[in-house]
């Protein structure tokens, strides 16, 4: 579990200047006349454990609701009138906890890897952090800025194309690149299907074979910049994310992490002006 020291630090971004249910975690009235959810689901939204972990649980008998044992993972339940345990001891919401990692190339965004390769929760080992979810994907070759939380409704802030912050990364390529490119880069392709673009795309600096490349996207889909740079024959080298919206990766070290002020994961959850209807 969390250090006693982090309890006081609670930060409250699912729903502004109201404060959680001590039991739930949940928002008084927040859940009121919505629909109930399958109790698997319930206990990830508390940020207690993942989804996969808690049907898991649930499937071995050792997760009660209102004093009965549950087996069924869909189960329909409502956190606001009704009490879950597991293994004997009440559900309680752990304190929401946001921090922002470096992830170093080579890691796996996962909590487990099919291939037993190693995972960003390496960078965790030791810190005695509540469960945490990394929010969105960096792929394995892929390095820079990561978040990651117990707070499943401010990660699907952050995530949402329509509203979410931006996402900015600098990008070395095999060649050197020039302004053409990166108005290729903007008026985009459709690729398998898909259309890629980028927001904005600018040249950084190149060398006498290479150069790099800022690119910047409002919304991502798996190996957007490879895939989009690919279309026009340009390989990507390094791909580092340095930015969410306003938050920077800054000076932050390779495989370090720090938690975000309250105010830093209030403006990320805040949709972005430039793209409200």
């Amino acid at each position: 579990g969390a250090s006693p020291r982090h309890h006081d630090r609670r930060i409250v971004c699912s729903d502004m200047g109201r404060t959680p249910d001590r039991r739930t975690g949940i928002v008084a009235g927040a859940a009121r006349g919505q629909p109930r959810h399958g109790l698997a689901r319930v206990i990830s939204k508390l940020g207690w454990c993942s989804r996969s972990d808690a049907e898991a649980r649930i499937r071995a008998g050792r997760v009660s609701v209102d004093g009965r044992v549950v087996l069924d993972p869909e189960r329909a339940t409502d956190p606001d009138r009704e009490r879950i345990r597991i293994d004997g001891d009440e559900l309680a919401a752990p304190a929401r906890r946001y921090l922002m990692l470096n992830k170093p190339r080579g890691l796996v965004t996962s909590a487990r890897d099919e291939h037993d390769r190693a995972t960003v929760y390496r960078c965790l080992d030791g810190a005695g952090l509540p469960w945490l979810a990394p929010v969105g994907r960096l792929d394995r070759a892929s390095e820079g800025l990561l978040l990651m939380c117990n707070d499943p409704e401010w990660a699907a802030r952050i995530t949402d194309p329509a509203t979410g912050p931006d996402k900015t990364y600098h990008v070395q390529v095999d060649r050197v690149p020039d302004a053409a490119l990166a108005r290729l880069l903007e008026a985009g392709v459709v690729e398998a299907g898909e259309s890629l673009r980028a927001k904005s795309a600018r040249m950084l600096r190149a060398g006498a074979r290479h150069g790099w490349i800022e690119v910047a996207l409002d919304e991502g889909r798996n190996r957007h910049i490879r895939r989009l740079l690919g279309a026009f024959n340009v390989a990507v080298l390094r791909l580092v994310r340095v930015a969410i919206g306003p938050l920077q990766l800054g000076t932050l070290p390779k495989g370090a992490w720090r938690e975000l002020s309250a105010a830093e994961a209030r403006t990320l959850a805040v949709p972005s002006p430039t793209k409200r209807d």
